[in-house]
C-alpha cells in the first residue's frame, strides 16, 4: 500500500511537470516596466482622469494627433476592430488617446474625433507643459515638422500602444501595425 502511494504520489508529481506552459503573448511584454509619473490628464467631456479612474479595465494607451494623415486614424480603426473581436468582453477594455498636438486638437476637436472611432474610446490632452512631461514620461517620440504655414505642420511620434492590465499595472506595448486578432488575443489573456 505504501508503494503504491508513493506510485501515485510520482505520478502526480510528474504530471504537474507536463504542465504546457503559459501561451506567450503576440505584442511585447513589458510587464515590470515602470513610469516614474502617473497619468493625469483632461478628456475630451473636460474631465480630469488618472490610471485609477480606469482600474479594473484593460487600457490601452495610444499617443498621436488628430491631424495625422495614417498612423492614428489606422490605430483607432484597429481597436475598433479589436473590440468587436472582443464583444461583449469589449466593456471591460478602455481605450485611450494622448494627442501630441494640445495647440490644435482642443478638447472639442478630440470630442468629435475620438469617440468617432468607437463611443467608449476616450481622448486625453493637457497644457504643452503637460503634454512634454507625459510624453517624455511615457518615453514617447515626438518632433513637430514645420509646414509653409504656422498651423501647417505635422509630427513624427512614436507609433506603439501601452497595455495596462485591470490593475493599472503595464504589461504589452504593441507595435503599430499589429493585426486586430492579435491584439484581441493578447487583451483577454490580461482579462
Amino acid at each position: 500500500m505504501k508503494k503504491l502511494l508513493v506510485f501515485i504520489f510520482f505520478l502526480l508529481v510528474s504530471a504537474c511537470g507536463l504542465a504546457e506552459p503559459p501561451t506567450p503573448f503576440v505584442g511585447t511584454d513589458i510587464t515590470g516596466a515602470d513610469f516614474p509619473q502617473p497619468l493625469k490628464l483632461t478628456d475630451h467631456t473636460g474631465k480630469l482622469r488618472t490610471m485609477s479612474d480606469f482600474k479594473g479595465k484593460v487600457v490601452t494607451l495610444f499617443f498621436g494627433y488628430t491631424h495625422c494623415p495614417d498612423v492614428c486614424p489606422t490605430t483607432l480603426s484597429d481597436m475598433k476592430q479589436t473590440m468587436k473581436l472582443l464583444g461583449d468582453m469589449a466593456d471591460q477594455v478602455q481605450v485611450l488617446f494622448v494627442t501630441v498636438d494640445p495647440q490644435r486638437d482642443t478638447q472639442e476637436v478630440l470630442a468629435q474625433f475620438v469617440p468617432h472611432f468607437d463611443k467608449r474610446f476616450i481622448g486625453l490632452r493637457g497644457s504643452l507643459q503637460e503634454t512634454a512631461e507625459t510624453l517624455g514620461n511615457f518615453k514617447i517620440y515626438y518632433s513637430k515638422i514645420q509646414g509653409k504655414g504656422q498651423n501647417d505642420y505635422t509630427i513624427d511620434h512614436s507609433a506603439g500602444t501601452y497595455v495596462f492590465d485591470k490593475e493599472g499595472k503595464i504589461r504589452l506595448y504593441m507595435q503599430y501595425g499589429q493585426k486586430p486578432a492579435d491584439m484581441a488575443s493578447d487583451i483577454k489573456k490580461l482579462m
